[in-house]
């Protein structure tokens, strides 16, 4: 393989301004151009994009600019001999940043006096409602790069962590790992659940009403992994019947969240609108990931992050 055009892309634009992107890919000795609907690709064309167009299995190499690869069709790429990249790894502390956030703003109830705040109420919290991070349980299920992200961080609040992983092996700052078949016991004693696994055939509706009675009640479901892991009706069901105390969610089977879906209706549920991951930086980040592979090529050595 040999890379003669780098292609960013206008899809790039929903995580990252373009034109950043590409002034931070330029250095590489490679061409590099903005491109949208209707480009034309072929050999010696590397496409850097956010989401999958069928033109792009005519390149040499694409890269998706996030870790979720799953809209696109890997057997179509693995059949044109298009190498296929994504970009996990470079996520772990934005996301682990943004689930401590989470996990804090929950416990010190600084969700609450914002709400107090708009509507200009001096609302003080009950005596039992406020608690500390340090010595609750989290319950971190998938240990990739988001999910070490997480542990290491609430290991360092003074948090008992405890994973669950396919493999079982051991992760550092993590107490106890579990494996899938023994979900239920390891979120039991959880106060709080972080879902960071990738969407496969296997995590899809991982977490529905059986795992939700399976938590405490006084415990919290964070999402951070993508929406179809959830079992969102079963997960209204859980909040309206009080069997959780409730939830932080990044991420939703639909994207936006609908206006009338009713997670929008729980003072206990935090919503954003999927940026666990946001940093200004971040075409920094992937433009390094991007020119790490370039290397590669040239090199020729196997490219990081290859999935196909």
């Amino acid at each position: 393989m040999h890379i003669e055009r780098i292609a960013v892309d206008e899809s790039v634009g929903r995580v990252m301004p373009p034109g950043l992107f590409v002034e931070a890919l330029s250095g590489h000795g490679v061409p590099v151009e903005r491109v949208g609907d209707g480009e034309e690709f072929g050999p010696g064309d590397a496409v850097a994009t956010f989401g999958h167009r069928d033109a792009f299995v005519d390149a040499d190499w694409v890269h998706c600019v996030r870790a979720g690869y799953d809209e696109f069709p890997v057997a179509d790429y693995e059949a044109a001999g298009t190498a296929l990249t994504n970009s996990t790894g470079v996520h772990g502390t934005t996301v682990g940043e943004t689930v401590v956030a989470y996990m804090l703003t929950l416990a010190r109830r600084l969700h609450a006096y914002r709400d107090a705040q708009r509507d200009r109420e001096w609302d003080l919290p009950s005596y039992e409602e406020p608690f500390t991070l340090d010595g609750e349980r989290v319950c971190v299920v998938g240990l990739g790069t988001l999910g070490r992200g997480v542990a290491d961080r609430a290991a360092a609040l003074g948090m008992d962590v405890v994973g669950v992983r396919r493999s079982g092996d051991p992760v550092e700052h993590v107490s106890t790992v579990f494996t899938p078949d023994r979900l239920h016991e390891a979120v039991a004693d959880a106060r709080f659940v972080v879902l960071a696994m990738p969407l496969t055939a296997e995590t899809e509706g991982m977490v529905a009403a059986p795992e939700l009675d399976a938590m405490r009640e006084d415990a919290y479901l964070v999402n951070v992994a993508r929406g179809p892991v959830v079992d969102e009706d079963d997960l209204v069901a859980a909040l309206d019947g009080g069997d959780i105390a409730g939830a932080a969610l990044d991420v939703f089977a639909e994207e936006p969240l609908p206006a009338e879906s009713s997670l929008w209706e729980f003072d206990e549920v935090l919503v954003t609108p999927h940026v666990s991951a946001a940093t200004g930086k971040y075409h920094e980040d992937i433009a390094a990931l991007v020119g790490e592979n370039v290397e590669k090529i040239a090199a020729g050595d196997p490219l990081t992050n290859r999935v196909a």
